[in-house]
């Protein structure tokens, strides 16, 4: 049966997502406030705030150029010279374009350290573009570059204007003139420049309503080129392409558009510029090395010359050549005449040793006709006498005439082979002769080959040299004379209509978000750092104690329930009671049921409950008896009147009178009776250990069908602990938004150690409309006690939005 009590027996729940919800949902007016607090600094904060816009362009970056380090030398890149300090690559030309230097001069064009304003209700806005009046700060000092000023111009008449300064950060005015009202286009002196103020063409009559007072803000030249750098973005389009982005956001589109497209103007010009440089001095640097190769080539060409005249030479490769092919052919001519000269000494040799009967050999001496014919005649001789000698003696007349023709023959061929021989010696030592100068000649050409070859190699190199330059000089020249810009713009520069920053719907978002969250986590802090019993779950998540319910708190604390209250408190304590009837089950019949109540510390309530729980147990036909047995701090009298104080206490120290003269019937319930407290004793703890007491407790329980007894706080005392044992049950008070959690571990302590009987939790004083529970929050789990309270006071909403 007890576990009908012990609800998280049963469920084992935890603090579920509604459970949580509800305790912020019941809130809901504090996030409201926050929501509409949020939203309205949000609207506030848009309407006020400067909107921003982003301007984008689009380059491609050239190849050839992308931006390396370029020098003189790369006009020779094609002999290997420089060839590294024009490779470069898009990285390079993205950190050029957000350079500070490429920054700097597009402010100084653009003249953006120079702003005009004009002053709203709330906001200042910039004027730009079609401007009323255009300012021009001339024999500017270098102040002007670092030192911020501020006009206010105020237009007197169509022609004339004040100026009031404020004063510059030395102190010092920055107007020179002591006069203040000036005229369009005169000069105005100040600390760091002369200034000239004249009116747009389109503007020549008095200035608007909204223009008459216009600032003129110059600030320091480094402030404002760290403001653009640091608000330009360049990006490339994709790896594979050389294609940039470059964008800007500023609150004035025009200026951003003129800012981007003046950038890659810049950008252009300055690489122009660095392109031409490089030409113009390598065109310079080509022209003196051409006067000084041609200088060099000359002395190179006039030593080749002179050479040539002292050597006798024209080419030396073909002289050199007649030369061998000279010796070589008096060589073979030389040793032709030795054969010869052999041949014949060969010849005049075989004649002399010959006899008339040999023959001479023909035809060996070549080119020598006459000896040739002469051995020709002889051999026919000598084979006319041999055919002769074959039939005759040699004394036969005519072998005699042969033998005389042969010898004087004979004695021709000799005569004719010795002049031959004579003429082959002579040709012979003048071939030698030939031969010898030639050979000289050839000796000397290897030598004279080398000194050429190094005068022919250096007019060679000088030559080839003068060419290059000469053709390097045309080649800067077509450069200098058509220079490609760096970059070719694929987009000029367009910002969007619709503003960047601040972005509503995130602002929104945000403001929103924030009214969600700031009153949550305050909530929520307050919630972590609140170490009270809040709900049931605090009690029923932490000890494992039977609960009987929660009371909401009542809007009458100081009346008693009746028969027609249909209050939750009323219906709360009917609950209490069904439930109070199961944990006292066990007492016997004819007994009366005793109902101890107690608490951790006072204050809990239990005065209350006890006399509205007797009220409602009487109202049902039950007798009933209410003790007051907190003797130290009686407070029962606060909820029954009575005759006079006397009351339990009197008659534990009594030994006459009987219990019954203390006992008084409360007026509008039959059957409840009240016995006080009485008077406050000196002992009370020895009163209360008085045998008297189970005597009394003896007695009453047969004349009535219900005692109830409204005992002491038991963490302060002992009293509670000292009756204890005459109690059928313990109901256990806990205050909400009273007692601290931490204090609980005492019911536990007082349930584990059976020291308070049959003991039970009940939950006083909760707040329903915080969202800790349904209906009035005592019934969780029983079906139960969240139909009822048509008769609380209903507040109107207005009167709600804001209680806690």
């Amino acid at each position: 049966m007890d576990n009908i009590y012990r609800s998280d027996e049963n469920q084992d729940e935890d603090l579920n997502l509604r459970t949580i919800l509800d305790k912020y949902l019941i809130q809901w007016h504090w996030f409201v406030l926050a929501v509409g607090v949020s939203l309205i600094i949000a609207y506030t904060y848009l309407r006020y705030t400067t909107p921003q816009y982003q301007a984008s362009t689009t380059v491609l970056v050239k190849d050839d150029r992308k931006g390396g380090m370029l020098s003189e030398l790369s006009a020779f890149a094609d002999i290997g010279l420089g060839g590294n300090s024009v490779k470069s690559n898009v990285d390079n030309e993205i950190e050029i374009l957000k350079s500070r230097t490429l920054v700097e001069s597009t402010v100084k064009r653009l003249k953006l350290n120079i702003g005009l304003f004009a002053k709203g209700n709330v906001i200042t806005s910039e004027i730009y573009g079609n401007t009323p009046i255009t300012v021009d700060f001339i024999n500017v000092k270098p102040k002007f570059l670092t030192q911020k000023m501020v006009f206010e111009l105020v237009e007197l008449t169509p022609d004339t204007f004040t100026l009031e300064n404020q004063l510059a950060t030395d102190g010092k005015s920055l107007l020179l003139n002591e006069i203040n009202e000036f005229k369009y286009g005169a000069l105005v002196a100040t600390q760091n420049g002369d200034l000239i103020i004249t009116k747009s063409k389109e503007d020549k009559n008095q200035l608007k309503d909204l223009d008459k007072t216009i600032s003129i803000v110059v600030s320091p030249i480094e402030n404002v080129v760290a403001s653009f750098q640091s608000r330009i973005i360049v990006n490339p389009i994709s790896k594979t392409s050389s294609v940039v982005e470059l964008s800007l956001t500023d609150p004035v589109i025009k200026k951003a558009e003129d800012f981007l497209n003046n950038l890659v103007q810049i950008y252009n010009d300055d690489a122009a510029a660095d392109k031409n440089f490089i030409s113009e001095s390598t065109s310079k640097f080509i022209a003196n090395r051409l006067i000084l190769i041609r200088e060099e080539l000359e002395g190179v060409e006039q030593n080749v010359e002179s050479f040539k005249r002292s050597n006798n030479l024209t080419d030396i490769q073909s002289e050199a050549q007649l030369f061998i092919e000279g010796s070589n052919e008096y060589n073979k001519k030389s040793v032709e005449t030795e054969i010869q000269l052999n041949v014949v000494a060969s010849m005049l040799s075989f004649m002399k040793n010959s006899s008339n009967a040999d023959l001479l050999p023909p035809n060996i001496i070549t080119g020598q006709g006459d000896a040739n014919a002469l051995i020709s005649s002889y051999n026919q001789l000598v084979l006319e006498r041999n055919r002769i000698s074959k039939s005759a003696t040699a004394a036969n007349p005519s072998v005699i005439k042969l033998d005389q023709q042969m010898a004087s023959l004979k004695s021709n061929v000799a005569e004719s082979l010795g002049r031959l021989q004579a003429t082959l010696n002579i040709q012979k030592r003048n071939l030698i002769s030939q031969e010898g100068l030639l050979d000289t000649k050839i000796e000397k050409i290897p030598v004279q080959e080398r000194q050429f070859r190094i005068i022919a190699r250096q007019q060679k190199i000088k030559e080839e040299l003068y060419l290059y330059l000469l053709q390097k000089r045309e080649e800067t020249a077509i450069s200098l004379a058509a220079t490609a810009p760096n970059a070719r713009v694929v987009d000029r520069a367009k910002a969007s209509k619709i503003p960047v920053a601040p972005k509503k719907n995130i602002i929104y978002l945000a403001a929103l978000l924030l009214g969600l969250l700031i009153p949550f986590g305050i909530l929520y802090l307050i919630d972590l750092l609140d170490t009270k019993v809040k709900t049931r779950f605090d009690i029923t998540n932490k000890l494992n104690i039977p609960f009987l319910g929660d009371i909401p708190k009542s809007m009458t604390p100081n009346e008693i329930v009746t028969a027609t209250s249909r209050t939750g408190t009323a219906e709360a304590l009917r609950i209490v009671r069904t439930n109070l009837d199961f944990m006292l089950n066990q007492v016997p019949e004819g007994m009366a049921k005793t109902i101890f109540l107690t608490s951790t510390i006072p204050g809990e309530g239990k005065t209350f409950v006890s006399v509205n729980l007797g009220a409602t147990f009487s109202l049902s036909g039950k007798k009933v008896l209410l003790i007051g047995m907190d003797i130290r701090n009686p407070k029962i009298q606060e909820y029954t009147v009575t005759p006079d104080n006397k009351g339990l206490t009197n008659y534990l120290s009594s030994n006459t009178t009987p219990i019954s003269d203390y006992i008084h019937k409360l007026k509008g319930f039959d059957g409840l009776y009240v016995l006080p407290a009485g008077s406050i004793p000196p002992n009370p703890t020895e009163l209360l250990m008085n045998n008297k007491i189970e005597e009394l407790f003896v007695q009453l329980k047969k004349e009535y069908d219900f005692i109830i007894v409204d005992t002491a706080p038991v963490s302060l005392v002992s009293d509670t602990l000292l009756v204890a044992k005459h109690a059928d049950t313990f109901v256990y008070i806990v205050r909400a938004n009273y007692l601290d959690k931490r204090m609980l571990n005492l019911a536990e302590i007082m349930h584990k150690e059976n020291k308070l009987p049959n003991m039970a939790l009940l939950l006083n004083d909760t707040q329903s409309k915080k969202g800790y529970g349904y209906g009035y929050g005592y019934g969780y789990g029983y079906g139960y006690g969240y139909g009822y309270g048509v008769a609380e006071e209903k507040k109107p909403w207005y009167k709600t939005i804001f209680n806690k």
